[in-house]
């Protein structure tokens, strides 16, 4: 009996150490110059909500995210974000918000234990065909029209068909005119048949809070539509 209490107090002072330890990494000050701010949102015409999704990561873009609610504030257009968590990505503070009343500027405030208010603006601006997209196309070259897009704005071109040989098209173009095209050569790479398609507006710069923080703001926005791809007239009025 005197011989165990020796080791049960050897290992309950262990444990009381432990937890001390484990509460002084928790209430550790977190330097904001040292955090690395990832800020991504993401949508896609047909849904209701598009997706706003931040990440404060200690040390650099590899370093562990954070949370930061004892020491400051994460706020979206002044709403109080929570910090959630998951396995694969860690902390973060994730909120949804209706793409329909999302279009224009926002703003993220980053409030930090030492009083500074990092703030980050952006403008979101999806975008969609100016006209229905048909059902069937012909080998030649497929213009698609746009409103929402603005010339020199840089998009992804995904096209697929259902051909495990086929090469497909995945391709960054240059909106000119407000236009997109996709030449009859490029259609080359599709076999005849359902076509998926999709155009993603991808965009990222750099943070622009404070002065020697770092960081990234990503903002994706895409469409799809599907058609039937034919290579003659014949083919074309057969399929109606």
């Amino acid at each position: 009996m005197y011989r165990i209490l020796p080791v049960i107090f050897f290992v309950a002072s262990f444990i009381v150490i432990g937890c001390n330890n484990n509460k002084s990494e928790e209430n550790k000050e977190i330097n904001p110059e040292t955090i690395y701010f990832d800020y991504k949102i993401t949508g896609e015409e047909g849904d209701d909500n598009l997706t706003v999704m931040l990440q404060y990561k200690n040390g650099g873009v590899d370093g562990d995210a954070v949370a930061i609610e004892e020491q400051g504030k994460v706020l979206l257009d002044g709403e109080l974000l929570f910090a959630d968590s998951a396995g694969m990505t860690g902390t973060f503070y994730e909120v949804y918000k209706p793409i329909a009343t999302f279009t224009g500027k926002h703003s993220i405030d980053f409030l930090a234990g030492n009083q500074k208010n990092y703030t980050e603006k952006f403008d979101f601006q999806p975008f969609s065909f100016l006209a229905p997209i048909p059902d069937k196309f012909l080998r030649s070259n497929l213009v698609f029209d746009f409103k929402g897009l603005k010339d020199g704005e840089i998009v992804r071109v995904l096209l697929t068909d259902t051909s495990f040989a086929s090469n497909g098209i995945n391709r960054l173009d240059t909106v000119k005119n407000k236009q997109i095209i996709v030449t009859g050569k490029e259609l080359e790479n599709l076999v005849n048949g359902p076509v998926q398609l999709e155009f993603i507006k991808e965009f990222e710069r750099p943070i622009k809070s404070g002065i020697t923080t770092r960081g990234r703001l990503a903002i994706s926005y895409s469409i799809k539509r599907e058609f039937l791809l034919l290579d003659s007239v014949d083919n074309f009025f057969q399929k109606l």
